[in-house]
């Protein structure tokens, strides 16, 4: 045995180790700054409460400025018909991720205050793998154009072209719980398609995103402005990208009730809506399912584990199981190992 016992890293120690390689500053216009009035917000470790640091807090001047220079660079750049230009770009993008892997996994686990065995899954590795990868092959494979031929109303020949274009300014608007995942798999096909982003991240964990932005202005040839990561703990501020005319399309993973309010704001620019919402799911057991043996042990298993890797902020997590009177009785009422109560509760007889 070794004179010198090896020493297991704390949260505490991975905190301050990711605290380290943190980028602090928002991404606008190309260019790595400050909130314009200096404002900063702290970063807090879920793990042990303590602070980890600080990020820059976005004001309603630098959202402005944000989502201004997203529509200039789609509007006055070739970002959104140049296709060689976007590939070469997301290949970068992912080249310097790839490089930058290891910082960034600590900095999901410290933030995010996930396990360590996640980040080799879909906190990471998973989306790492294909997150970029995918769209950037599209780019090149898939069909922009086609023609359709067919008879007019009265048998005159009637040839139509359809063309594939981008949306415009994209705001994403991105959770805690897996937010790598969730930011490559919006930020990927955007910009692969060729519109131009300002993302903003969920407050409780910004580092991962500024780092990307870092990755960007210093390691890729994204035009200025293309894409833009604003952190903000103000929702009057979040709240400009779903009432600004410039912004053409809200990409929004989160709550149902945000879900509802963000279509309420784009309402009068008729902004188009990609909203994956939810919350926790319900386990149903039928008639014919065997409770004692299989179903119950089963929902136990998977609340449980959920809950345990990535805190109860996981959709699919099911926190309730519901079933009809027949098997009742066979539920089993009894606590899982991690302390969940589970108990029989009759719904209405609707």
């Amino acid at each position: 045995m070794s004179d010198v016992e090896e020493r297991t890293e704390t949260s505490v120690d991975l905190g301050r180790r990711a605290a380290m390689h943190a980028e602090s500053r928002m991404l606008i216009d190309g260019e790595l700054v400050a909130a314009t009035d200096g404002a900063e917000f702290d970063n807090v470790s879920p793990a042990t409460g303590l602070e980890l640091g600080r990020t820059a807090a976005a004001q309603a001047q630098d959202m402005d400025r944000a989502i201004g220079v997203a529509r200039k660079a789609f509007d006055e750049t070739d970002w959104s018909t140049n296709r060689a230009l976007r590939r070469r770009c997301l290949e970068q993008l992912q080249s310097a991720i790839e490089a930058d892997k290891e910082n960034l996994r600590a900095e999901l686990i410290a933030e995010v205050g996930c396990p360590a065995v996640t980040t080799q899954s879909a906190q990471l590795d998973w989306p790492l793998a294909e997150g970029l990868r995918y769209p950037s092959r599209l780019i090149d494979d898939f069909e922009w154009e086609r023609t359709l031929e067919g008879g007019g109303l009265f048998g005159e020949r009637n040839v139509r072209t359809v063309v594939k274009e981008p949306v415009g300014v994209v705001a994403a608007i991105t959770p805690s719980n897996f937010p790598i995942e969730v930011i490559l798999n919006k930020r990927g096909p955007a910009l692969a398609t060729g519109n131009t982003v300002v993302l903003k991240p969920d407050p409780n964990t910004p580092w991962n995103a500024t780092r990307l932005g870092r990755l960007i202005a210093e390691h890729t040839d994204i035009p200025a402005g293309v894409v833009n990561v604003v952190p903000t703990p103000s929702n009057d501020v979040a709240a400009m990208l779903g009432t600004d005319p410039r912004v053409d399309i809200i990409s929004f993973t989160g709550s149902t009730a945000v879900g509802k309010l963000l279509m309420r704001q784009g309402a009068d620019t008729m902004k188009r809506m990609f909203l994956e919402l939810g919350g926790k799911s319900v386990s149903i057991v039928l008639d014919d399912a065997n409770p004692p043996r299989s179903s119950v042990p089963r929902w136990e298993s998977a609340s449980t584990r959920g809950r345990r890797a990535r805190r109860p902020r996981e959709c699919s997590s099911t926190g309730r199981c519901s079933t009809t009177r027949s098997p009742l009785s066979q539920l089993p009422t009894r606590r899982c190992r991690s302390a969940i109560p589970f108990s029989r509760k009759p719904l209405s007889d609707r």
